[in-house]
């Protein structure tokens, strides 16, 4: 590939890592080689973010021709097509996939919102009906997930704010301005108790899901454009790098294009994985932890297996 990536992710077993980017298509490989299994065709814009349903039989995308995808896995047929008046940014399924959380940019006079719709087992029943829509927002959003046995949906974006919402009420359980420039990534530990969030601003930081409280910062001297949990270890992985046009040169080193390692509890960096000739814009953990994936503005998917010393915590 050789459009930007803008997001990876993993399947519930990891055999399977599904990517998006600016090519408009979707696309699913093997994690353990890379083969490429297929594509997946429909979208006419960017396609920004995906997620995958804990059986892996569908597939979400949200793409810039303003509209939100549900997909069969296998054969790659779009279920359904969720029509909107703005980009779809970000996409989320809830923990029971009955509920899918559905984000919209801001554009022209449109503000923008969060829309919930239903995810029906019959594809033939499926609708846009939106159930519920949170608003308030001022700028873009860039994550949302489901938490709490699917009573919170936490946001994340722009405005350097993560607001946890109380899907009963609608309303703003508890918000932090947790980064004073945009949150480009927010990842969830296996166990929902507390994730990372990724900036603009040069920071990555572990944030307690129930209360917001800043449990740790990682601070990097670039911008963070995704940082992911390790499943197995106390590790935290981050992506970033300086913008293209701001470098004058392609040397990964120049311009901080390395994935690179942080201890979770110690906050120091502990390695780094070079690749890479522009900025990562997406990292995600095998569930299993025995290896991770990056995808950049290079256009390239990385899928990085971890050695026997990694994994028997030799170097840990």
């Amino acid at each position: 590939m050789f459009a930007a990536t803008q997001r990876a992710r993993y399947n519930r077993e990891g055999d399977l890592l599904f990517s998006c980017a600016k090519d408009h298509h979707p696309t699913l490989w093997f994690s353990e080689d890379g083969a490429r299994i297929g594509t997946y065709i429909g979208h006419n814009g960017a396609v920004n973010t995906c997620d995958v349903s804990m059986d892996s039989t569908r597939l979400l995308t949200g793409s810039s021709d303003s509209s939100a995808k549900l997909w069969e896995v296998e054969t790659g047929r779009c279920l359904f097509t969720f029509k909107y008046q703005a980009p779809c940014r970000a996409v989320s399924f809830s923990i029971d996939e009955h509920l899918a959380a559905l984000s919209t940019d801001p554009f022209m006079s449109t503000t923008p919102a969060i829309n919930i719709v239903r995810i029906s087992e019959d594809p033939s029943e499926q609708s846009d009906e939106v159930v519920q829509q949170l608003t308030g927002f001022s700028k873009r959003i860039n994550r949302v997930t489901f938490t709490d046995l699917n009573g919170v949906l936490m946001s994340a974006g722009e405005d350097g704010v993560v607001r946890r919402w109380d899907l009963e009420t609608g309303k703003v359980k508890e918000e932090a301005k947790l980064h004073e420039k945009e949150i480009r990534d927010m990842q969830l530990y296996k166990d929902g108790t507390h994730m990372v969030t990724a900036s603009v601003d040069k920071l990555v930081k572990l944030v307690d899901t129930q209360t917001l409280e800043v449990l740790k910062v990682f601070q990097t001297d670039r911008p963070a454009n995704a940082a992911a949990l390790s499943p197995i270890f106390d590790q935290v992985l981050i992506g970033g790098g300086q913008d293209a046009a701001d470098v004058t040169t392609t040397s990964d080193r120049a311009g901080g294009f390395q994935s690179r390692f942080f201890h979770k509890i110690f906050m120091e960096e502990i390695g780094s994985v070079r690749g890479h000739f522009g900025p990562i814009n997406a990292v995600a953990f095998r569930p299993d932890g025995r290896s991770f994936a990056t995808g950049g503005e290079d256009g390239y998917i990385r899928i990085n297996h971890f050695d026997n010393d990694y994994l028997s915590g030799r170097f840990l």
